[in-house]
């Protein structure tokens, strides 16, 4: 048993990560072949440091990813706050249904709906060619904020409330007590959030499809790309987003462990003082 459990294991996550190895292995292949390995080289690394439509596409990418995360936790902040101080009821439950309904729906059908809105509002404003950067934009702001919400929420949760009422009996202002009380608490969240979402902004497609016009990014880039041979030049760029992407994910798991041992103790040193 232990051993078909370790095979099953192994199995899967062949399945998981070969694709990945196979991108980085034949992004440093010499030749444009993806079925035999020619021999090691940097070639398409440096064509791809002199593809300047490509840099283009990338920078226009990096732009709303990072646009979009950093709008989205800041919304995200302020909503998992509001969500936190509301009192427990009716209200407090539709809210929360209302953050998880855009991560249960289909992408399709969010970019489609949000297509037809920008649509009809462009024609409110008389504009026939509404779609671009800022559509886009919103976009991803929209699918992003409830991720955020869903990693600072728990951390809100998780903190000591009478820390926070102690606060406000002692003389603080509401303000002043959520940044030397809750806010600390909250920074694992936020980052995990601010990450999530510009991973998920960087990925997207099929919402980025139907809302961005003619503003390309990476993932519409490749689907029209795709259609002829597509070049290895594309592989090197995917393998640095990965290695950028996997040594964003590791900091933020040290730093989730860091702040749960942290409380730990904390929780620990409190018990053993009374």
């Amino acid at each position: 048993m232990k051993a078909l459990r370790g095979g099953f294991l192994a199995l899967l996550y062949a399945v998981l990560y070969a694709p990945l190895v196979v991108m980085v292995l034949f992004s440093f292949n010499s030749a444009r072949s993806t079925t035999s390995f020619n021999g090691f080289s940097f070639r398409w690394y440096e064509n791809l440091f002199s593809d300047y439509a490509l840099l283009s596409v990338l920078q226009n990418t990096l732009l709303i990813s990072v646009l979009a995360s950093l709008v989205a936790t800041a919304l995200g902040v302020v909503a998992a706050y509001g969500i936190f101080r509301m009192k427990a009821g009716k209200l407090k439950n539709a809210v929360n249904t209302v953050t998880n309904i855009p991560l249960t729906n289909p992408d399709i059908i969010t970019g489609v709906s949000l297509m037809l809105l920008f649509t009809f509002v462009g024609r409110l404003l008389g504009r026939t060619e509404i779609l671009g950067i800022w559509t886009l934009l919103l976009a991803h702001v929209t699918f992003d904020l409830p991720y955020v919400i869903l990693n600072v929420l728990p951390r809100l949760v998780q903190s000591d409330r009478s820390q926070y009422e102690a606060a406000l009996d002692l003389g603080c202002t509401p303000s002043k007590a959520f940044w030397k009380i809750l806010f600390p608490n909250m920074v694992p969240g936020i980052f995990t959030g601010m990450v999530m979402a510009f991973t998920l902004s960087l990925d997207d497609f099929i919402i980025s499809y139907y809302t961005n016009g003619h503003f390309d990014i990476l993932a519409t880039k490749l689907y029209s790309a795709v259609r002829k041979p597509i070049s290895p030049s594309y592989y090197a760029l995917y393998t640095i987003i990965f290695l950028v992407i996997l040594l964003l994910l590791v900091t933020v798991n040290l730093l989730q462990l860091r702040a749960e041992t942290k409380h730990l103790r904390k929780r620990k040193e409190r018990r053993t003082s009374r």
